[in-house]
């Protein structure tokens, strides 16, 4: 039985330290029009951190991430829920044009805004979240979690 050398933990840890590294200490310093043309693509194959740190990158491009899009959120009862049927509409806490949220393993790393490109559905992504900010709700869960 071979077992796998890498555990959840481990992957995890490396695509943060990717993410780190993506995002860099300038992060800070990107101009605040927040355009979709100020943002670059990591350059993935130069060596940041000699060969062990692009060999643990590696590891990484086959993984698969749960990647969601989140449009809105809202609160209702069961009696509304079970009320919804077709045709029905469903209130979001966001605006039309508001910037959506970008989760990769419910985390949020970026927003952007939703633009239809041959009729499907795309993001066009108009800022990387920083490590040190995160979500409300994330930061509710988390004291929920520590006080319960």
């Amino acid at each position: 039985m071979s077992e796998d050398p890498t555990s959840e933990a481990d992957v995890q840890k490396l695509v943060d330290q990717a993410m780190a590294e993506a995002v860099g200490p300038s992060a800070g310093d990107a101009p605040q029009g927040g355009g979709a043309a100020a943002l670059q693509p990591a350059d993935m194959s130069a060596s940041t951190g000699g060969d062990d740190s692009n060999k643990k990158l590696e590891l990484l491009r086959d993984v698969d991430l749960n990647v969601k899009i989140e449009l809105g959120r809202t609160h209702m009862l069961v009696e509304d829920v079970l009320k919804l049927g077709e045709g029905s509409v469903v209130e979001l806490d966001k605006l039309a044009g508001d910037p959506v949220d970008v989760y990769v393993n419910d985390r949020l790393v970026a927003r952007g805004e939703v633009l239809v490109l041959n009729d499907n559905f795309c993001i066009r992504i108009s800022e990387i979240v920083s490590e040190i900010e995160e979500a409300p709700e994330e930061a509710a869960e988390m004291v929920g979690a520590e006080g319960g």
